[in-house]
């Protein structure tokens, strides 16, 4: 697998609630997590993303672009949830086929926004 290819798995793996086998697939045991609010660790965002989907889980996530610069993988990503969507940007870095590193953006769309070219 290409690290765009993994990188794509682990986000529908993880983002359709097969989180522990997103991460026992293709994640680090040293890996690192940049989000405020979450500790930076492996366990804490494991624990994060399994407790998300038992309580607000994602209909759906939808890979609209994906851009590889050497060992680092930026998605674009539409999530759809109940009651919103979100415009979400993973930056991943790994370590031969290894997800070490991961930072997340994320922005709730508006239905009323005045931009006509949208998030995407």
């Amino acid at each position: 697998m290409t690290k765009q290819e993994i990188a794509k798995s682990f986000l529908m793996l993880a983002g359709t609630g097969k989180v522990t086998e997103a991460f026992d697939k293709h994640v680090a045991v040293d890996f690192t997590h940049h989000n405020q609010y979450f500790e930076g660790t492996r366990d804490a965002l494991q624990n994060a993303m399994t407790d998300a989907h038992q309580t607000s889980p994602n209909k759906s996530i939808t890979i609209k672009y994906s851009y590889r610069d050497q060992d680092t993988v930026i998605t674009h990503a539409l999530v759809t949830k109940e009651d919103m969507e979100i415009a979400v940007v993973h930056i991943i870095r790994f370590n031969g086929d290894k997800i070490v590193e991961l930072w997340d953006l994320g922005q709730v769309i508006a239905k009323d926004s005045p931009n006509q070219y949208g998030l995407f």
